[in-house]
């Protein structure tokens, strides 16, 4: 399966309106069923991005509770899947 085509499978799969929680959105094997990672990276390499502004900004849910935009994750995949060629 080309880049191209995951990409526009993971988009088509994402919801229209939601939050994404951090393992939704780096993966994680561990989990029963795994999750697989939209965006292949690490946690520590996600936060280090979300810091110096390449990825978006989390929104505070709750006391304890950290999300992504749906949106701004959906925005993040196809720039890299257009800078990737």
């Amino acid at each position: 399966m080309s880049d191209k085509t995951q990409t526009n499978r993971i988009l088509t799969t994402l919801p229209e309106t939601e939050f994404l929680r951090l393992k939704q959105i780096v993966g994680d094997k561990k989990a029963t069923p795994p999750i697989p990672a939209l965006i292949p990276v690490c946690p520590a390499t996600w936060w280090n991005g979300v810091k110096n502004g390449r990825f978006p900004k989390p929104v505070k849910l709750g006391a304890n509770s950290t999300g992504w935009r749906v949106e701004d994750v959906r925005s993040l995949i196809d720039t890299l899947a257009q800078a990737a060629g």
